[in-house]
């Protein structure tokens, strides 16, 4: 509707002083349009004017926001829950492509309403071991119990089933669709009905502190946002174990603190919450233990007083010559 009429105007007006000047004209406008408006203009103007028509007003005259939802819940120390009953065992996991040992040898314990912390360097086989663990990988050798029960190479809707949720370091919202209807996917591993799945949906939603915002499109939210709606998604299908894949990556500060006090919330509510991630500062506030992996296999566990100490850990993330100023 644009492009062909400007390219016959060009052809008419400057084809003669600039042979092919319409298809240079054309093709830069076509390269424009994927950087700036990959999903198409029509979206792109239709975002725009939503966002200036939108009453500015509608968020100050809510009677909650988000952010008062979340803050409400202040991030806690934890008590150090780590025995109990087992929730997920994990029994000499492996897992290689080709010569390659993503993960080696890999066994700990998740017991229930604890948080469990994996952390490792970049490459360490942290995201390796949650693809085990929720069936997006076979393992070549080793068990993943839960509840006792052998779950290892069974489908990721199977394990879901099971009561296994799980968040993704890349999220992948429907931005398109509202909050509520993004989270509406999540519920339909326990919900029969659509008005069963919104039910679901909406309790997700106002535990994680976003009802006040639960019509807004997901294409609009900030990244605490989107975070907070990806937990909720997970949490929608009432997993009694959840794996969080770097839940705080692209938070600040503040931030943060919001959504750690939300995950703390959850495992006061009774869930077992196993969470990768590389904002230590909040880890250490959050978790009841720690695993830490290198090059795929475990090399320490235990509290984080004592495993932020350990030789082993510090010379995984820093090398081995910081490990005597670390004991200095």
């Amino acid at each position: 509707m644009i492009l062909i009429p400007l390219a016959e105007i060009l052809h008419a007006e400057a084809g003669a002083r600039f042979p092919g000047i319409q298809g240079v004209i054309f093709g830069f406008a076509i390269v424009c349009v994927i950087l700036l408006a990959p999903e198409g203009l029509f979206w792109k103007l239709r975002d725009l004017l939503r966002r200036r028509i939108a009453p500015k007003a509608a968020a100050s005259d809510a009677p909650e926001s988000s952010a008062a939802n979340v803050t409400t819940l202040k991030p806690a120390p934890r008590q150090r829950a780590v025995t109990g009953e087992v929730m997920l065992e994990v029994k000499s996991l492996s897992r290689s492509f080709g010569g390659l040992k993503a993960v080696q040898d890999v066994s700990f314990k998740l017991h229930k309403n604890e948080i469990l912390g994996i952390i490792g360097p970049n490459g360490a086989g942290k995201t390796t071991l949650f693809n085990l663990l929720n069936g997006f990988l076979k393992p070549s050798q080793g068990e993943v119990l839960i509840d006792g029960r052998n779950m290892s190479g069974q489908r990721p809707h199977v394990i879901c089933e099971a009561g296994v949720g799980r968040t993704f370091q890349v999220m992948r919202p429907f931005l398109r669709m509202s909050i509520l209807d993004n989270v509406v996917v999540g519920a339909y591993v326990r919900a029969r009905s659509g008005e069963e799945a919104r039910k679901l949906a909406a309790d997700a939603v106002a535990r994680v502190g976003l009802s006040a915002v639960a019509e807004r499109v997901a294409g609009e939210l900030s990244t605490k946002e989107l975070r907070l709606m990806e937990l909720a998604r997970a949490i929608a299908g009432q997993p009694r174990i959840l794996l969080l894949d770097e839940t705080l990556a692209g938070l600040g500060h503040g931030e943060a603190d919001e959504v750690v006090a939300v995950i703390q919330q959850l495992a006061r509510d009774g869930m077992t919450i196993a969470i990768i991630e590389h904002t230590m500062q909040a880890m250490v506030r959050l978790v009841d233990r720690f695993l830490v992996l290198d090059h795929g296999a475990v090399i320490t566990e235990g509290l984080p007083e004592v495993v932020t100490r350990d030789n082993r850990v510090i010379e995984a993330y820093l090398g081995k010559k910081w490990v005597g100023h670390a004991a200095n």
